[in-house]
């Protein structure tokens, strides 16, 4: 059972943070109705869609708490957008926060339903992305996770796949999420601080040239059948073709070499 208290944890800072992205864009003129959406759209996103791939009942609808908490952090982190802007990475630090949580509750989740250590990871990682992808729909942007910048699903299946991991070699299950949401937050920072992306898409426009096989000779040089020749039949009879290692001489094809006159000058070309 994963804790009530952790998944209205992760819920939270997932609303609070889609909050605070959500009023970067003051050209969209966002009421309060839709900065809430926007929140719980993040809050909730990643848990609907695990919930939907393992098929069982959906979380955020088993209490309320979920609802009440999504839209609480939605609306404070509006209403405080403008000190949270000025705390710098605090938007990346919560961003990070969520994926790691939305991606161990995802993968232990999948794990306890017997589901497969790749499949859970993957069922971990779509559950850390979710809420952002449906963000950025809403939002009409390009989604972020499909294009070049700093690693996000890359952090998510770290974590996730950490956390696999160590429950396959019977770690304890609440050692193994704190470890897994730690990777998954140090791995999305340090993206961000130092750069770190998978490489662009790209297209292989060179070959590479294979080595060149050594020719085989004609048959009959290599197993000492040289000397048998071949037989060819034709309409009069058989006719047997015998090799020849004779040279035949070709008439002037020796160069002709230019003798040196004993008498000076007399080499000479005249003009």
């Amino acid at each position: 059972m994963i804790p009530l208290w952790a998944d209205l944890l992760a819920v939270g800072i997932g609303a609070l943070q889609g909050a605070l992205f959500a009023a970067q864009f003051r050209d969209r003129r966002l009421d309060w109705l839709g900065v809430a959406i926007i929140g719980i759209v993040v809050g909730f996103g990643g848990g609907l869609l695990r919930d939907l791939l393992l098929d069982v009942p959906l979380a955020p609808l088993q209490t309320n708490w979920y609802v009440v908490v999504a839209t609480g952090a939605a609306l404070l982190g509006m209403l405080l957008e403008r000190v949270f802007s000025r705390l710098g990475g605090l938007i990346t630090a919560l961003d990070a926060l969520t994926i790691g949580l939305f991606g161990a509750i995802g993968t232990t989740k999948a794990l306890a339903l017997g589901i497969p250590e790749v499949a859970a990871v993957f069922v971990g990682v779509l559950a850390a992305v979710g809420g952002s992808i449906l963000r950025d729909v809403l939002l009409n942007l390009p989604i972020a996770l499909m294009h070049v910048g700093s690693l996000y699903a890359a952090a998510a299946a770290a974590g996730s796949g950490l956390i696999a991991l160590l429950l396959a070699l019977d770690a304890p299950v609440f050692a193994a999420a704190v470890a897994g949401v730690a990777l998954t937050f140090c791995v999305r920072i340090a993206s961000v601080l130092f750069g770190w992306s998978l490489p662009e898409q790209r297209a292989i426009t060179r070959l590479p040239r294979l080595p060149a096989l050594p020719r085989r000779g004609r048959r009959g040089e290599d197993d000492g059948t040289g000397d048998r020749g071949r037989t060819v039949t034709t309409t009069t009879g058989v006719i047997h073709l015998r090799p020849t290692t004779s040279t035949i001489p070709v008439v002037g094809s020796t160069p002709r070499v230019r003798r040196r006159s004993p008498i000076p000058g007399a080499s000479q070309r005249r003009g």
